[in-house]
């Protein structure tokens, strides 16, 4: 007997784009500041969204060169969620003047 094989359901329309059905994704965005340094960003990069310590580097220095880096894309709930847990991350101790957590936003991901 050969194994049956069922595809998933995914509504796409006739353009070949998702349908309604599809939830919308966003994507969470690390921005740049001078009160946090490289090490923060990439111990909390592992910390909160367990990247690799070479990705987590690279988002440092993505962010440090551009002003931002995309972390994460998902649906709006989980999104939202990193975003809180970036903003409550906390003050870096390597820096007397950083006073509190980086900022993220949520960008709506292109379709």
């Amino acid at each position: 007997m050969s194994p049956t094989i069922v595809s998933p359901d995914i509504d796409v329309d006739q353009s070949g784009q998702l349908g309604d059905d599809h939830a919308d994704l966003f994507h969470v965005v690390l921005l740049d500041d001078d009160d946090h340094t490289y090490d923060y960003v990439i111990e909390m990069l592992q910390k909160l969204f367990l990247l690799s310590p070479g990705s987590a580097y690279n988002h440092a220095v993505e962010v440090d060169a551009t002003g931002r880096t995309v972390i994460l894309t998902c649906e709006r709930e989980p999104a939202e969620f990193a975003r809180e847990q970036v903003h409550s991350y906390g003050a870096d101790w390597r820096m007397p003047k950083s006073q509190g957590s980086m900022s993220a936003q949520l960008e709506p991901a292109a379709g």
